[in-house]
Protein backbone atom coordinates (compact mmCIF):
# COMPACT_ATOMS: atom_id res chain seq x y z
CA UNK A 1 0.00 0.00 0.00
CA UNK A 2 1.23 3.51 -0.82
CA UNK A 3 2.30 5.98 1.85
CA UNK A 4 -0.04 9.00 1.59
CA UNK A 5 -3.72 9.28 0.75
CA UNK A 6 -2.79 10.95 -2.53
CA UNK A 7 -0.32 8.21 -3.43
CA UNK A 8 -3.13 5.71 -2.84
CA UNK A 9 -5.39 7.70 -5.17
CA UNK A 10 -2.63 7.93 -7.82
CA UNK A 11 -2.10 4.15 -7.55
CA UNK A 12 -5.89 3.64 -7.81
CA UNK A 13 -5.87 1.85 -4.44
CA UNK A 14 -8.74 4.06 -3.27
CA UNK A 15 -11.36 5.72 -5.50
CA UNK A 16 -11.52 9.37 -6.45
CA UNK A 17 -13.58 11.46 -8.85
CA UNK A 18 -10.84 12.12 -11.39
CA UNK A 19 -11.27 15.27 -13.49
CA UNK A 20 -8.07 15.23 -15.57
CA UNK A 21 -4.79 13.35 -15.81
CA UNK A 22 -1.44 13.80 -17.53
CA UNK A 23 1.72 11.71 -17.46
CA UNK A 24 2.94 13.72 -14.46
CA UNK A 25 -0.21 14.96 -12.66
CA UNK A 26 -3.62 13.85 -11.45
CA UNK A 27 -6.60 16.13 -10.75
CA UNK A 28 -9.59 14.98 -8.69
CA UNK A 29 -12.47 16.51 -6.74
CA UNK A 30 -11.93 17.40 -3.10
CA UNK A 31 -14.14 15.29 -0.81
CA UNK A 32 -14.76 18.35 1.40
CA UNK A 33 -15.29 21.15 -1.14
CA UNK A 34 -14.91 24.78 -0.08
CA UNK A 35 -16.37 26.15 -3.34
CA UNK A 36 -18.65 24.99 -6.17
CA UNK A 37 -15.52 23.92 -8.01
CA UNK A 38 -12.85 22.43 -5.74
CA UNK A 39 -10.37 20.17 -7.47
CA UNK A 40 -7.00 19.01 -6.17
CA UNK A 41 -4.03 18.78 -8.53
CA UNK A 42 -1.20 16.53 -7.39
CA UNK A 43 2.07 15.58 -9.04
CA UNK A 44 2.44 11.83 -9.39
CA UNK A 45 5.89 12.12 -7.79
CA UNK A 46 5.72 12.91 -4.09
CA UNK A 47 7.15 16.09 -2.64
CA UNK A 48 6.05 17.20 0.82
CA UNK A 49 5.12 20.78 -0.14
CA UNK A 50 5.33 23.36 -2.91
CA UNK A 51 8.66 24.77 -1.69
CA UNK A 52 10.26 21.32 -1.85
CA UNK A 53 8.79 20.76 -5.32
CA UNK A 54 9.96 24.16 -6.62
CA UNK A 55 13.50 23.51 -5.43
CA UNK A 56 13.66 19.95 -6.78
CA UNK A 57 11.76 20.12 -10.08
CA UNK A 58 10.59 23.44 -11.53
CA UNK A 59 9.34 21.64 -14.63
CA UNK A 60 7.00 19.46 -12.58
CA UNK A 61 5.76 22.53 -10.72
CA UNK A 62 4.95 24.06 -14.12
CA UNK A 63 3.08 20.85 -15.00
CA UNK A 64 0.99 21.19 -11.82
CA UNK A 65 0.13 24.80 -12.68
CA UNK A 66 -0.66 23.94 -16.30
CA UNK A 67 -2.95 21.14 -15.08
CA UNK A 68 -4.64 23.60 -12.71
CA UNK A 69 -5.31 25.94 -15.65
CA UNK A 70 -6.68 23.04 -17.72
CA UNK A 71 -8.96 22.01 -14.85
CA UNK A 72 -10.27 25.59 -14.58
CA UNK A 73 -11.03 25.48 -18.31
CA UNK A 74 -12.73 22.06 -18.10
CA UNK A 75 -14.77 23.13 -15.07
CA UNK A 76 -15.93 26.33 -16.79
CA UNK A 77 -14.35 28.76 -14.32
CA UNK A 78 -11.36 29.97 -16.32
CA UNK A 79 -13.08 33.02 -17.80
CA UNK A 80 -14.88 34.25 -14.66
CA UNK A 81 -12.00 33.58 -12.27
CA UNK A 82 -10.55 30.95 -9.99
CA UNK A 83 -7.96 30.49 -7.26
CA UNK A 84 -4.99 28.16 -7.13
CA UNK A 85 -3.92 27.62 -3.51
CA UNK A 86 -1.00 25.67 -2.05
CA UNK A 87 -1.08 25.13 1.72
CA UNK A 88 2.44 24.61 3.03
CA UNK A 89 2.80 23.24 6.55
CA UNK A 90 0.43 22.51 9.40
CA UNK A 91 -0.09 26.16 10.36
CA UNK A 92 -1.26 26.86 6.80
CA UNK A 93 -3.76 24.01 6.95
CA UNK A 94 -1.81 21.34 5.06
CA UNK A 95 -3.10 17.95 6.21
CA UNK A 96 -1.73 15.64 3.51
CA UNK A 97 2.02 16.00 3.09
CA UNK A 98 2.10 15.40 -0.64
CA UNK A 99 2.12 18.75 -2.43
CA UNK A 100 -1.21 19.63 -3.97
CA UNK A 101 -2.85 22.65 -5.53
CA UNK A 102 -6.46 23.49 -4.76
CA UNK A 103 -8.35 24.85 -7.78
CA UNK A 104 -11.33 26.81 -6.45
CA UNK A 105 -14.03 28.64 -8.40
CA UNK A 106 -17.63 28.70 -9.45
CA UNK A 107 -18.71 32.00 -7.92
CA UNK A 108 -17.40 34.82 -5.73
CA UNK A 109 -14.77 33.40 -3.36
CA UNK A 110 -14.58 34.66 0.17
CA UNK A 111 -12.04 33.81 2.89
CA UNK A 112 -13.82 30.51 3.64
CA UNK A 113 -12.67 29.17 0.22
CA UNK A 114 -8.99 28.97 1.04
CA UNK A 115 -8.48 25.28 0.30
Amino acid sequence: MSETLFEQIIAREIPADIVYETDTTLAFRDINPRASTHVLVVPKTRYRNVAELAEADAGLLADVLNTAAKVAELEGVADKGYRVVFNTGEDAGQTVFHVHAHVLGGGPLGPEARG
